[in-house]
């Protein structure tokens, strides 16, 4: 029976496709997961914890492999994937090379695409490089485009989207988000958040996360010089989540390395990285996702970066643009140190990103839609 091909590669991907995933199930659709490894031990670790077991793995990943290579790759074995399984529908999520890849697979074979958290737009298409470029020209292909957020639906249809094929669902991190906090496997402490809590005692705790490329060289450079003179105030702990990615994590072991009230943490499961964000008083970081999961659990969110794709967050107050700049970063984090009403302001915002029933919205239009796409497949063939 022809059913829906779910491709992602990278650990977000998979958080966030997760719920799409066990909705379809709960449907009793026919539903062929495929991963490319795009990430790799970091993504293991998320199927291993949903229990979710992959139909296919193309097992991609290279050391230190570029956007260029990683699509040379995945080009051809994506294509023989979509040709041996003849799915009815590919479904893809954001922005990454995985997802820009199925997509122009699912183009050339003609097989209709649908794009969860389509929409999102910086307005610079080397900022984030090349989320930017990737999720523009996913949207140019697919036919079924689940916007998170009305804001995003706006933004498709100012590019001349129908608006017939834009559905506003809310954003799946929210059920994933959910999906963790009301797992009793994960309701106690680990023993890494166990020790990373223990050293913050009598401190007040900022989590750190950075790895986005535009940030590479100068701007971690600038970023770990912020975290040095935060640190310093002695009334504060800070944990750096370090990406797999060593263009990330060498640069801040080595400028970060022994530095008082810092603790450098390997990149911490989803369910650990969940629990440290929740007992944060306020979260730096460079990450999309964060933006959308920090909010939820009400901690205020300095956004390492000059633009973001998630203006809701800032429009909301939930979130500010600091940019990469060590005074920025340092008068921003300080600002909510200091002033109580600052830190409330942000911490008690509006949510913008959804009820946590994106998942099942998706998985509905996907069944209605159902039909049509099994008429194209037979068509075609």
């Amino acid at each position: 029976m022809a059913g829906i091909l779910v491709v992602f590669g990278t650990r977000p991907e998979a958080i966030k496709l997760i719920p799409v995933v066990r909705a379809l199930q709960r449907r009793r659709m026919a539903v062929t997961v495929c991963t490319t490894g795009q990430h790799r031990e970091i993504l293991d670790s998320v199927l291993h914890g949903a229990g979710l077991a992959p139909d296919i793995d193309l097992a991609i990943m290279r050391d230190d492999q570029s956007p260029i290579d990683l699509m040379a790759r995945l080009l051809p074995r994506l294509t023989k994937v979509m040709e041996e399984e003849r799915p009815c529908r590919v479904l893809v999520h954001g922005d990454t090379t995985t997802a820009l890849v199925a997509a122009i697979c699912a183009y050339h074979l003609e097989i209709p695409v649908g794009h969860v958290e389509a929409g999102l737009r910086s307005g610079d298409n080397r900022q984030p490089w090349p989320e930017e470029f990737n999720r523009k020209s996913i949207s140019a292909i697919a036919d079924l485009h689940f916007a998170p957020t009305a804001h995003a639906a706006k933004v498709l249809e100012a590019e001349g989207i129908p608006s017939a094929s834009i559905h506003v669902t809310g954003n799946t991190s929210v059920d994933a988000l959910h999906a963790i906090r009301s797992d009793p496997r994960y309701s106690g402490l680990s023993l890494g958040v166990r020790a990373t809590l223990a050293s913050t005692l009598g401190k007040r705790f900022i989590l750190v996360t950075c790895h986005r490329r535009e940030n590479h060289g100068r701007g971690l450079a600038q970023i770990a010089t912020a975290i040095r003179a935060i640190a310093s105030r002695g009334d504060v702990a800070l944990g750096i989540c370090l990406h797999p990615n060593p263009n990330a994590h060498a640069p801040l072991r080595t400028m970060l390395r022994g530095c008082e009230h810092v603790n450098l943490l390997p990149a911490p499961t989803y369910p650990d990285f969940i629990k440290l964000l929740s007992t944060a008083h306020l979260v730096l970081t460079d990450s999309g996702g964060v933006q959308e999961e920090a909010p939820a659990l009400g901690v205020p969110v300095l956004v390492l970066r000059n633009t973001t794709e998630r203006p809701e967050g800032i429009e909301s107050g939930a979130a500010r643009l600091v940019g990469s700049q060590a005074e920025t970063i340092i008068a921003e984090t300080y600002r909510l140190l200091d002033d109580p009403l600052a830190h409330a302001r942000m911490k008690r915002s509006p949510f913008p990103y959804g009820d946590g029933r994106a998942g099942e919205r998706i998985a509905s239009i996907l069944a209605s839609q159902r039909e049509a796409d099994v008429s194209l497949l037979t068509a075609r063939r």
